[in-house]
């Protein structure tokens, strides 16, 4: 049976090999670098899946990165940069143990400063290709007093793509 073929492009025979095309075709090319920016906390448990399951899908290198906040209203006390930092150690080995099951390479990451600042400065540094974060999900006061997350001033900031996983919303098993 011939079917026509004016003005369709004729079915693909089942041995022909498929071809992609538009954006998923050039998702290899687009995401090489994944920054997921961790804090430690489960909220940022879903981004990290997300961020690995994203890199393995696209053979990208993940970037776990913590900030240690030294901003003027945490102060510069010692023992508070000390537990920050072992904390964050804590965070992206976590990272790094869970990306060995999704088979991703990670690159670890510390920086030291504002949180969003440094996202964006580590995404401009190492021409991340997308950022993968958490965020708390905090509405209406909450939001408020907090003057915005560090997600949302990433998104507001980023010149790459910002993927924002919120943990309420997340439906990977973590």
């Amino acid at each position: 049976m011939n079917e026509p073929t004016v003005g369709r492009t004729p079915a693909l025979e089942l041995n022909e090999p498929r071809r992609l095309t538009g954006f998923r075709a050039t998702m290899d090319a687009v995401f090489s670098r994944i920054l997921i920016p961790t804090d430690g906390t489960p909220s940022s448990d879903c981004a990290v899946e997300n961020g690995l399951g994203i890199a393995a899908e696209y053979g990208a290198t993940a970037h776990a990165l913590y900030v240690v906040e030294t901003s003027s209203s945490m102060g510069h006390v010692d023992f508070v940069v000390e537990r920050q930092e072992a904390t964050g150690e804590d965070a992206v080995e976590a990272v790094e143990r869970r990306a060995e099951a999704f088979g991703v390479a990670v690159v670890k990451a510390f920086r030291y400063g504002v949180p969003h600042e440094q996202i964006l400065d580590y995404a401009d540094d190492y021409d991340i290709d997308l950022v993968v974060m958490g965020t708390h999900g905090r509405s209406g006061l909450g939001r408020f007093v907090k003057a915005g997350s560090v997600a949302e001033r990433v998104v507001r900031a980023a010149d790459v793509p910002v993927m924002v996983a919120r943990r309420d919303a997340c439906r990977l098993p973590i």
